[in-house]
Formats: structure tokens, C-alpha cells, sequence
């Protein structure tokens, strides 16, 4: 992987150059991440400096000495902070001011304006310029490591609920479901949850980003579940509704029906060169048309990879086109206040037709389950 964390630092210092900065100073974790792998601590940034790139990092990097595990990039190299209290952008900076630089790209978007400011003091002979969301973009199409990843992930999210529904699920608190999850996650090998994790029962279901509280299952419910798994930073996420009892409600069958052919309309939209937006509008129109229009969410999905929500957005005010090999969820739902709702969602890699299509990385089964 040294090559490829080489490769994409290379491609970011051609668009550096292009745009007449001589240096950038990456800050943002996930974007530290993606140009120099895992181990890198918190706080740590990336110069790319005008005469080598340099990890500046409070504390010395926990390279794991593991198969498989991070490893410290071959041409990269380590500055750790002589003492607690130091700016690692800072010292970054000093670092291009030494080496000749006149002009230094910062991620304004991640920066706050203390921070901003503390630089252009520190080094006041170096411009600063903004280097925009120039990583974000470079990680908006996966490789074919980083696809392995979030295949994996999916995996195991979808094992630790396929598990919990073959428990006792009725009397039992959202709360106490979404810390089983969890921890099932973790059992299975993922770092951790990918985001905290979504359990709502009855008036709650069909609800984006509930946090589960201590009302218990009961029979009648229906019951919404979103969770996802964290794999060596790759992040993807799954979400259900099912009924408890022994069988759905007409109401319940019904707003089911509609959410699922949304789903599927967005899924099946997702191929390279297809408008963002026109993915949201394909699931939209179903609800719409069904008179659910009112329920729905700002937005039908987004990209996942080392953060949970990451570009493309798939929102009706979205821009751009989707490109192969980008991996995105479609979770669209419909919340009906006091009554309850419902919500499907996985997550896919957009590929061609030719090549078979959007491939689908979460497989937990969207039948209605009554449990």
C-alpha cells in the first residue's frame, strides 16, 4: 500500500503545483488517513512540503508490526513534537518556510479560524492559500483495497444483525439492542461501530438518526435498525425495519411496499454518469407519487469510505455525476408522526452495466419480517 498512499500524495502535489502553491498542509484526520495509511495519531497533519513530505505528529505513530496491519510509508517522513503543547500545523508550516516555500495550501474547511490565524502569525512570510476539498475529491473513487475494505465491513454488520434477530427482541429497550449490536460487531473483528448505532421501536421507527432510549419492544412495532461497521477506517452502514409479532398490519405492509420500491428505484439508478440528484429524484418520486411526500428526508444517501457521510451527496440540490467505483448508500424512509415509520438502507459500489451493474455490499434480506 506505500505505493498507492505515494501515489495519490503525487497527484494532490500536481494539483498543488498547477494551482501555484508550492506546499499544503493536510489536517483533516480522514484525509491524513487516506494519504498515509493507518497508525497515523490523533492530531498528526501531513506537510507536503516543496522538498519531502512530512508526518508532523504529537506523539511518535503506533505502527502495528502486524500481517496485513499499517505500516510506516517508505517515503514519508516522521516529525514528532519534542514536547506536549506544540501545533503540529504549525511546526508544519516552520517546516515549508525552511524549505523554500513562499505559498502554503491549508484545508479552510477543517481549520477553525483561531487555528487559521495562529499560522498566519507564526509564519508571517508564507501565504496562505486554500486548498479546498482537494482530497476529498481524490477520495471520492475507490480502489480496489479500499472496495475489499467496505465488502468486509458490510460483512460483518450485516452477521451482527442477522444475529440479533434470531434473539428475544419484545420487553427489551432500544438501548440495550443497540449496545448488543455493538458489541456483536466488535466480536466479529470490526474496529467498531462506524456510527452510533440506530435502534427505534413503535413511534420512533422509520426516524433518521433516533438515538435508542429505554422504551422496550413491544408487539405491534414496528422496529428500525441502522448500524455499520468500521474496518481499518473503511466505514459502511445497513438499515432494516421489521415487524414484531406474528403479522404485519395492512398500514404496516403497505408504507412498506412504498419504501421498498423508493429503495429499489434509487439502487437501480446508480450508474457512472448518472446525476446525482436525478438518484434522489428517482426514489422521491416513488414516495411522492404515493402520497408520502411530506415524510421523506433531505436527502436519499451520500458516499461512505474512511467517514460515514462523505461526497457525492445524492440530495435534489446535489451537483455532479456519479462516477464508477464510488461507493454510496440509498436509504430513503418515511416517518409518519406518532404512528411510526420505515427505513431501508444499504450500501453499493456504482459499476457500469457492463459489468453487471451497481454491486450491492450489504445483503441482509429486505423481506418484511414479522419476529
Amino acid at each position: 500500500m506505500s505505493q498507492a498512499y505515494a501515489a495519490r500524495r503525487a497527484r494532490l502535489h500536481d494539483q498543488c503545483a498547477a494551482a501555484g502553491c508550492e506546499a499544503a498542509l493536510v489536517s483533516s484526520p480522514a484525509n491524513v488517513r487516506y494519504l498515509c495509511g493507518g497508525g497515523v495519531p490523533p492530531g498528526a497533519v501531513l506537510l507536503l512540503g516543496p522538498v519531502q513530505d512530512v508526518l508532523v505528529a504529537p506523539v511518535t505513530p503506533s505502527w502495528e508490526p502486524l500481517p496485513g496491519g499499517p505500516r510506516p510509508p517508505e517515503d514519508l517522513r516522521i516529525l514528532v513534537l519534542p514536547g506536549p503543547g506544540g501545533d503540529p500545523a504549525a511546526a508544519a508550516a516552520d517546516l515549508a518556510a525552511a524549505d523554500g516555500a513562499e505559498s502554503l495550501a491549508v484545508e479552510e474547511h477543517h481549520l477553525t479560524v483561531a487555528r487559521h490565524r495562529a499560522l498566519a502569525a507564526a509564519v508571517p512570510g508564507l501565504r496562505l492559500a486554500d486548498l479546498g476539498r482537494a482530497v476529498e475529491q481524490l477520495r471520492l473513487v475507490k480502489d480496489a483495497e479500499e472496495i475489499s475494505c467496505l465488502r468486509i465491513a458490510a460483512e460483518l454488520a450485516d452477521q451482527a444483525l442477522g444475529e440479533l434477530l434470531e434473539s428475544i427482541l419484545v420487553g427489551r429497550t432500544e438501548r440495550h439492542l443497540a449496545l448488543e449490536l455493538e458489541r456483536r460487531l466488535v466480536d466479529h473483528g470490526a474496529d467498531g461501530p462506524a456510527f452510533p448505532t440506530v435502534v427505534a421501536t413503535g413511534p420512533h421507527s422509520g426516524r433518521a438518526g433516533h438515538v435508542p432510549t429505554d422504551r422496550r419492544v413491544e408487539e405491534g412495532d414496528f422496529l428500525t435498525i441502522g448500524l455499520g461497521a468500521d474496518y481499518r477506517g473503511y466505514r459502511c452502514e445497513v438499515g432494516r425495519t421489521f415487524v414484531i409479532g406474528p403479522s404485519p398490519a395492512t398500514w404496516q405492509v403497505e408504507l412498506y411496499d412504498v419504501v421498498f420500491a423508493a429503495q429499489r428505484a434509487g439502487r437501480e439508478a446508480l450508474l457512472p454518469g448518472t446525476a446525482c440528484r436525478d438518484v434522489d429524484r428517482a426514489t422521491r418520486q416513488v414516495l411522492d407519487s404515493a402520497g408520502f411526500g411530506e415524510g421523506v428526508g433531505p436527502r436519499t444517501g451520500h458516499g461512505v469510505g474512511l467517514e460515514i457521510d462523505e461526497d457525492p451527496r445524492l440530495a435534489p440540490s446535489a451537483m455532479g455525476k456519479l462516477d464508477a467505483c464510488v461507493p454510496v448508500t440509498v436509504e430513503p424512509g418515511v416517518h409518519l408522526p406518532g404512528r411510526g415509520g420505515v427505513r431501508i438502507d444499504d450500501t453499493l459500489v456504482v459499476r457500469s452495466e457492463a459489468d453487471g451493474g451497481p454491486e450491492l455490499l450489504t445483503i441482509t434480506t429486505k423481506e418484511l419480517l414479522a419476529l
